[in-house]
């Protein structure tokens, strides 16, 4: 069923039409008023107008002038009996479908009608399948990766994971930073009766509180500075669905409450907008925070979290699963050999030993960090304890003039450990190339790396 909006200020005419559009299964609003009729729609946006072309007050090309504002993807269909070639081509450059001259039969506005209704699927199918597109380049190549680990904790995790998948059940996902809680969200999706529908998430920790609210609803346009078209939010992306609220013990109390409706009732509104989409999707939740601890402070909502934790699901830290590390190590030399250094084809007892030994703060995340670095540093086909970095080792990294961490700036909070690590080793690799004054080989001298592993390092972060 499609919401179709009638404006004609004969009313014999706009009740026939009318008539006939109802009897095809649709819903129609009509008004004798253009002013009215863009009340109406501002409320309630239609799937395709009708509109008369000389009207009293407002006539039917202001209609369509001001429609677009609102909607520019929304079909009008404009009516006249004083039919001219001026007016049709007035008509269809502000944007009309189509144009019809009074009179005309039942059928033709049948078939006018159903071509409107294809058209504006075929719009919103091709503004979603680009959102759609725009989520997944923003991806990490962690996503399409399967869980990885045969240890008693995985193993009950994974058992976990395929019942609630059969459900449509809120779950909550919790653990360290670092440990893959987003790859056991992705693994209830496509275990799910949702796997065809889109995946879709959102780091509600990285985004202010007003940049969040846009990324979840969604904005008209006009609805703030910069916004400039109509944006599709992320619970609409999702629809059909799931969606992954990452770092949910972050959002505001403001913020709480919203997501309560939609939990609740299913609805909201775009930011700037007055009309009510209604969506049908399942909401997983993940966070490395003590949700009942916040919830004690007065932090966070009883109500919200109790809708959330339909399902705890708890993943494991590295440390709890070292018996993981040797499959997860052959993991990564598969995953970043193409990248890295293709000669790696395996990593040695030593460096085993010493990955075992290790606390592993980042968890799995830093794991992979560990192991893409060693392969950069490989000689051969094999990583050694040799290769591996000097904390790994239990070593200090030796000092060098003009590059030790106290003369780097650390970066704030709210980045991931790679992204820190890579952060830190840029910095260094700058200060030893201007010490060096721009001389390569000195500079991989200062840093105590080969020439072919610095050319890469400054092709990697673009070093001119």
């Amino acid at each position: 069923m499609a919401n179709v909006l009638i404006i004609d200020d004969n009313e014999t005419m706009r009740e026939g039409v009318a008539q006939v559009v109802r009897r095809m299964g649709h819903k129609v609003c009509a008004t004798s008023s253009g002013t009215e009729a863009l009340t109406i729609f501002k409320k309630s946006p239609a799937d395709f107008v009708i509109t008369d072309l000389k009207m009293n007050g407002m006539d039917g090309l202001e209609v369509l002038r001001r429609i677009r504002e609102v909607d520019p993807d929304c079909p009008t269909l404009l009516m006249t009996a004083y039919g001219t070639v001026e007016a049709a081509v007035e008509a269809m450059k502000l944007g009309a479908m189509d144009f019809l001259t009074k009179p005309f039969s039942p059928e033709l506005v049948r078939l006018k009608v159903e071509r409107a209704l294809e058209l504006r699927a075929a719009r919103r199918m091709s503004e979603r399948l680009r959102a759609e597109n725009d989520q997944l380049r923003e991806g990490d190549a962690d996503k399409h990766q399967d869980l990885i680990g045969t240890t008693e904790a995985m193993r009950k995790l994974l058992e976990q994971i395929g019942k609630v998948a059969k459900t449509d059940a809120s779950v909550a996902i919790y653990g360290e930073s670092g440990t893959g809680k987003e790859l056991v969200a992705r693994a209830i999706h496509n275990l799910g009766r949702r796997s065809q529908g889109p995946f879709i998430k959102v780091n509600c920790g990285a985004l202010a509180e007003t940049l969040l609210e846009s990324e979840l609803f969604g904005h008209e346009r006009g609805a703030f500075t910069g916004a400039i078209k109509r944006r599709l939010g992320r619970l609409e992306l999702a629809d059909g669905g799931t969606l992954l609220l990452d770092e949910i013990g972050e959002i505001s109390p403001a913020m709480q409450v919203k997501l309560l409706r939609v939990l609740q009732e299913g609805t909201f509104e775009r930011v700037g907008g007055e009309h009510t989409i209604k969506v049908d999707l399942r909401i997983l939740s993940a966070t490395h925070r003590d949700l009942p601890r916040l919830i004690s402070e007065g932090k966070f909502r009883e109500d919200l979290f109790y809708r959330l934790q339909v399902v705890p699901l708890a993943v494991p830290a590295l440390r709890e699963r070292r018996a993981d590390i040797a499959e997860l190590c052959r993991h990564f030399i598969v995953k970043h050999g193409p990248r890295c250094n293709p000669s790696v084809t395996a990593i040695a007892e030593d460096a085993l030993t010493r990955l075992y030994a290790y606390s592993w703060p980042g968890n799995v995340r830093e794991l992979e960090n560990v192991v893409s670095q060693a392969m950069v540093f490989c000689e051969g086909s094999t990583i050694t304890a040799a290769t591996l970095p000097a904390h790994i080792r239990g070593e200090e990294a030796p000092a060098r003039s003009g590059t030790d961490l106290a003369s780097l700036d650390l970066p704030s909070g709210g980045m991931a450990l790679p992204e820190i690590l890579d952060d830190l080793e840029r910095q260094l690799i700058l200060k030893a190339y201007r010490e060096a004054k721009g001389v390569k080989t000195e500079t991989a001298r200062l840093l105590g790396i080969k020439p072919s592993a610095l050319y890469y390092k400054l092709d990697k972060y673009r070093i001119a």
